[in-house]
């Protein structure tokens, strides 16, 4: 398959466009900063872009298959919450996701993967104390979160939503829970994990349509 994944240089980006290549699919990196992605394949193609950019949104998903999406602000959410300086806008979700639902509707590509958050949504209510005191912090991107959720289950797409727990670093797991219901185990997952189980479901159909809880 040819898959791009927008937000390629973050953390979970970058796993997720590894497995997809360890998987054998094209993969299309977007990023503002692509060229800092680190990996090299003739089945990667380089894609330097502003997903707020509706034009370079629509030219990087022509010909693609499935679409994954791991937007998000990656600055101290402290320096985010008290001094308002981010590298990134705190809307690059919903505006980002907002620009890529135009654009598959547009060019007719239907698989769409999106990276949320446990505790957003759905599995809100299922949130632990001490992420809600966290999640404080950082509320303007949850909220951001939420609209971007919003988004892609209004799409008419064939969507699947992925919410990790608290991520970390680290080498993939042998296993890990996917939950339709909301449940967790463990409340960290490494990054790896993360990016395996979204190269998984680009070919899928088993969670299209839902929102899915992921832990170690």
């Amino acid at each position: 398959m040819k898959v791009i994944v927008f937000g390629a240089t973050g953390g979970t980006g970058h796993a997720a466009v590894q497995e997809l290549l360890d998987g054998g699919h094209e993969v299309t990196a977007f990023s503002r900063h692509a060229d800092q992605l680190g990996l090299r394949s003739e089945r990667l193609r380089l894609a330097p872009g502003d997903a707020r950019d509706a034009g370079a949104v629509e030219r990087a998903i022509s010909g693609q298959d499935a679409v994954v999406v791991s937007l998000g602000v990656n600055d101290n959410p402290l320096k985010v919450r008290f001094l308002h300086r981010s590298n990134t806008p705190t809307t690059i979700c919903s505006e980002g996701t907002r620009n890529i639902i135009q654009a598959m509707g547009k060019l007719g590509v239907r698989r769409l993967v999106v990276v949320s958050a446990f505790g957003v949504g759905e599995t809100r209510e299922k949130l632990p104390w001490f992420f809600k005191l966290g999640y404080r912090l950082i509320k303007e991107q949850i909220s951001d979160k939420e609209r971007q959720e919003q988004l892609v289950r209004n799409s008419g797409l064939d969507w699947v939503i992925v919410q990790p727990v608290g991520l970390t670093n680290g080498r993939p797991l042998h296993e890990v829970l996917a939950s339709t219901q909301g449940e967790v185990h463990h409340h960290t997952i490494p990054r790896s994990s993360v990016g395996r189980f979204l190269a998984s479901v680009v070919s899928d159909d088993q969670f299209l349509g839902r929102t899915v809880a992921l832990s170690s």
